[in-house]
């Protein structure tokens, strides 16, 4: 993708997100098409009198059906919207987003509406056939590879990249504290969308470095990932709104410069946005000093400072305010299938709605079960 593309350049002009609930809780008895439509049903009244050609949404499990397509529909958009399912696993919503532009800027629609859903608290039990239980998950890799669950995943990456204890509950202090600051200044209000009578984030919460060292390990005995410093099971869903720049008739927004989808070690999945933000940097010929924003999928605080890391960026000090300054799915929540869609909307907010000068540019990326990275360059407009 270049950066020169013309009338067809993909602009996101809206971005929404429901409250994040807890897994369990805010949204148990919720279905993902009645999570997606509320978003949906917003994201389109900011542009009335637009046809909206298509919809794709990132879901992870389930129920299958062709989520996109049920949300569409239940979000009254018509019988003639189609809908589009896309599994990246965690970072569907924003593989999604990458998928809309494609389509907007090889000139096949002019309004795109897309994101992610998920609803960990209603996603069926699978079975395989013959079968005494349901599986956990399905797996990531074929028999002969590795196939970790995220949890010990994000231990390994630690132990690999040095990442010690003590970093990550700070790094997850730090989530929680900026969710909350950016909460009472009122930052979050813009992008939500109220679902029944919740319109904040169910999670975040005061936390003390000392009380989170006394938490046990969750995944590897004498490990260093803990409840703590690891993102929940959430409920939530966002969306975006992709048109040409032809037709963007003078909204404010932030165009889709470039984005990657690669692959890496399924052993090391939380390494994926490395080599993912790496290639966009590259394809656009654009250093990272230049970046005023980074959006990183917070799954594990171990998955992050791993990545930060090794892309020279110190989220505990000077780049604080560059990397989630709102804080991230540590606090917020971590619905799979949306939660790609839900740090471009956090960086909508932090560069578009804040007013930042056109040309000012934003990264968004998420690790994937698998091993894979999503990322993506955006530029004011």
């Amino acid at each position: 993708m270049s950066r020169a593309d013309g009338g067809d350049a993909p602009v996101v002009v809206a971005a929404l997100r429901t409250p994040i609930g807890t897994a369990g809780h805010a949204y148990k008895e919720l279905t993902v098409d009645r999570l997606a439509a509320p978003v949906l049903a917003a994201v389109a009244a900011r542009l009335p009198g637009r046809r909206v050609d298509d919809v794709v949404l990132g879901n992870c499990m389930g129920p299958g059906g062709n989520v996109a397509r049920v949300s569409a529909l239940a979000a009254g958009l018509g019988h003639e919207v189609p809908g589009l399912t896309v599994d990246r696993q965690c970072g569907s919503g924003l593989a999604a987003i990458l998928v809309a532009g494609q389509a907007v800027r090889a000139g096949e629609a002019d309004l795109v509406i897309a994101g992610g859903a998920e609803s960990a608290s209603t996603a069926p039990l699978r079975t395989f056939r013959g079968a005494e239980r349901p599986y956990e998950r399905a797996p990531f890799t074929p028999g002969g590879h590795p196939d970790p669950d995220m949890g010990p995943a994000a231990e390994a990456l630690a132990a690999a990249y040095g990442i010690e204890r003590e970093r990550q509950d700070a790094y997850a202090c730090r989530s929680h504290a900026r969710a909350l600051a950016a909460r009472q200044a009122g930052r979050f209000e813009q992008e939500i969308v109220p679902i029944g009578e919740r319109r904040d984030d169910q999670r975040p919460r005061p936390l003390r470095a000392a009380s989170l060292a006394r938490l046990p390990a969750a995944f590897v005995a004498e490990g260093t990932v803990t409840a703590g410093n690891a993102s929940p099971v959430s409920d939530g869903a966002a969306a975006v709104a992709i048109v040409p720049e032809r037709l963007r008739a003078g909204l404010p927004g932030m165009r889709l410069v470039a984005g990657a989808v690669v692959g890496c070690d399924p052993g090391l999945p939380g390494w994926g946005p490395v080599p993912a933000i790496r290639r966009v940097l590259a394809r656009t010929g654009v250093g990272l000093e230049q970046v005023a924003a980074v959006e990183i999928v917070e799954a594990f605080a171990a998955q992050v400072l791993a990545v930060t890391d090794a892309l020279g960026l110190d989220p505990l000090g000077a780049d604080a305010d560059r990397v989630c300054p709102g804080g991230g799915a540590l606090a917020l929540g971590h619905p799979w299938g949306a939660t790609g869609a839900v740090v471009v909307t956090r960086l909508f907010s932090g560069l578009v709605r804040a007013a930042a000068p056109p040309g000012t540019l934003g990264l968004a990326a998420a690790a994937v079960g698998g091993g894979l990275g999503v990322a993506a360059l955006f530029e004011v407009v």
